[in-house]
């Protein structure tokens, strides 16, 4: 699935801070290997990770893992079909399928994301108000 995130970095241009790398690195991983992401949500996912709660971390670490997980099982599930039926077919269905978890991760993400630039919006009051 995901190549190495060393690899995946210099390849897509993103910025890591030294901090995101040392205190996520299994996170990092997973937003490096993430199919529903395009490298902008990936960087915006790395800039905010710092100011994070814990839960939102989780939250997050959950959300991808869990994406990764159903990745894995679509891919041997139809690896095991690829001799009952021809090899085009899987792969449109394949694709049609990762579409639609795509597409439902997205939304998924987008209410997280809102919910995120809420919780940044209310910490910047906070910070002003001091």
């Amino acid at each position: 699935m995901a190549d190495d995130p060393a690899t995946t970095m210099a390849q897509s241009g993103l910025v890591i801070s030294d901090d995101v790398r040392t205190k996520y690195p299994d996170l990092l991983e997973l937003i490096l290997g993430s199919e529903s992401m395009n490298d902008e949500e990936r960087q915006y996912w790395l800039n905010i990770l710092p100011i994070m709660t814990p839960d939102q971390v989780e939250n997050l670490r959950g959300i991808l893992g869990n994406e990764k997980e159903q990745l894995a099982a679509i891919d041997n599930k139809y690896s095991k079909e690829i001799q009952e039926i021809g090899q085009e077919e899987l792969v449109k269905k394949t694709g049609m399928e990762r579409k639609q978890r795509r597409t439902a991760r997205e939304a998924v993400e987008a209410k997280a994301e809102e919910s995120e630039e809420e919780i940044t919006d209310d910490l910047l009051k906070q910070i002003e108000n001091a």
